[in-house]
C-alpha cells in the first residue's frame, strides 16, 4: 500500500506547524502576545502566497472577489474563536476543536456535491478522538499560536477573556472548528475553479488586510516587540505561512479535504513527540507528565496512526 503523493504535503505541513508553534512560543517569553503574533503571522502568509500570482489562472473580476474574501473571513474568524477558546481550559478547547475533521467531511458532502468514502468518515472520527486523548490531562499539551485550531499553547494577551466558564470555552472552540472547516472546503471548491495562482494569493492577501482589525487589541505597539523576540517570531511566522501554503495548495489542486485534514491532524502526534524530545530547547517542561497521561497519549497516537492508515485504504 503506497502513501498517496498528494498527501505528503499535509503530512509535512502538520510537522512544520508544530515546529513553527514552538518557535512562536519562544517569542511569547518576550511578551509579544497573541494578537501581535497573529498579525505578524498573517502578514507573513500574505507575503508568502503573493508570488503564486505568477502561476496565473482563471480571471477574477470584481464580482468574484466575494469568494476569496469569504474564505479569508472564515479563516480569520477561526483564528479569533481559537484564541477566545484558548483563554479558557486548553484541555477542554483543544479536543473540541478536533471536531474540525468531521465537519470538513460533512461540508465536503454538502458543498462539494461529492461522496466521502466511509473509511474516511471513520478516520475523521478516530482522528477527533485521538486529538482528545493526545491533549487530555494537561493545560498546555498541544501547541497552537496564531493560526489554527487544534492546538493550545499561547500566552494570554489583551482582548482575551480570563477565567471563562467551560460552556463558553466549548462554544468558542466549536465555532473555531466550524469556520476553519468551512474555510478548508471553500479553498478546495474555489481554488480548483480559479486555480491556486489566483485564488490563494487573493485569499491570503485579504487575510493580511483583515488582520488590521487586530491592531486595537495589541498589548503594545508592534514597534515595541523586543529585538530578542524577532528571530523566534519571524522564523515561526514564516514557517506557519509555509505550512499553510502546503495545505492550501493540496486543497486547491488535489481536493480530498477530508483525507488531507486527517493526515494534517498528525500534528497532534508530532506535538507530543517533539515536546518530549526537544521541548526543553524551547523552555517547555511538558515532558514530565503523570503515567496516566502518557498512557492516554500513547493510545491517542495509535488511534492517529490507524486513522491515517484508513485514509490510505480509501485513497483515490
Amino acid at each position: 500500500m503506497q502513501f498517496p503523493a498528494h498527501l505528503l504535503l499535509p503530512l509535512a505541513s502538520g510537522f512544520a506547524y508544530v515546529v513553527a508553534v514552538m518557535l512562536v512560543k519562544g517569542s511569547a517569553r518576550h511578551g509579544v502576545g497573541l494578537w501581535r503574533t497573529t498579525f505578524v503571522s498573517n502578514v507573513a502568509m500574505g507575503a508568502c502566497f503573493a508570488p503564486l500570482w505568477l502561476l496565473g489562472g482563471a480571471a477574477l473580476d470584481a464580482t468574484d472577489l466575494w469568494r476569496p474574501a469569504l474564505a479569508a473571513a472564515a479563516f480569520f474568524a477561526g483564528q479569533v474563536f481559537t484564541f477566545l477558546a484558548l483563554a479558557g481550559d486548553v484541555s477542554v478547547a483543544t479536543p473540541v476543536m478536533g471536531l474540525k475533521i468531521v465537519l470538513v467531511a460533512l461540508f465536503s458532502t454538502v458543498l462539494l456535491a461529492g461522496d466521502v468514502p466511509a473509511v474516511w468518515w471513520a478516520a475523521a472520527v478516530m482522528s477527533t478522538l485521538a486529538i482528545a486523548l493526545l491533549n487530555r490531562g494537561s493545560g498546555a499539551a498541544a501547541p497552537t499560536p496564531a493560526l489554527t485550531p487544534a492546538s493550545p499553547r499561547t500566552p494570554p494577551s489583551a482582548g482575551a477573556p480570563a477565567g471563562q466558564g467551560v460552556g463558553r470555552t466549548v462554544a468558542f472552540a466549536a465555532c473555531a472548528a466550524l469556520v476553519f472547516a468551512l474555510s478548508d472546503v471553500l479553498t478546495q471548491k474555489w481554488g480548483a475553479l480559479y486555480g491556486p495562482g489566483r485564488f490563494l494569493p487573493l485569499m491570503f492577501g485579504l487575510l493580511a488586510v483583515f488582520s488590521a482589525a487586530l491592531i486595537p487589541f495589541f498589548n503594545a505597539p508592534l514597534r515595541t516587540v523586543p529585538r530578542a523576540a524577532w528571530p523566534w517570531l519571524a522564523s515561526g511566522s514564516v514557517l506557519l505561512a509555509l505550512q499553510a501554503a502546503g495545505m492550501a495548495w493540496t486543497l486547491s489542486t488535489k481536493g480530498d479535504a477530508t483525507a488531507a485534514n486527517v493526515v494534517y491532524s498528525s500534528r497532534g502526534l508530532w506535538s507530543v513527540v517533539l515536546v518530549w524530545l526537544v521541548g526543553h530547547w524551547f523552555g517547555n517542561e511538558e515532558g514530565r507528565l503523570p503515567r496516566a497521561v502518557l498512557r492516554r497519549r500513547l493510545f491517542g497516537a495509535v488511534l492517529m496512526l490507524a486513522a491515517i492508515g484508513l485514509v490510505l485504504t480509501g485513497a483515490k
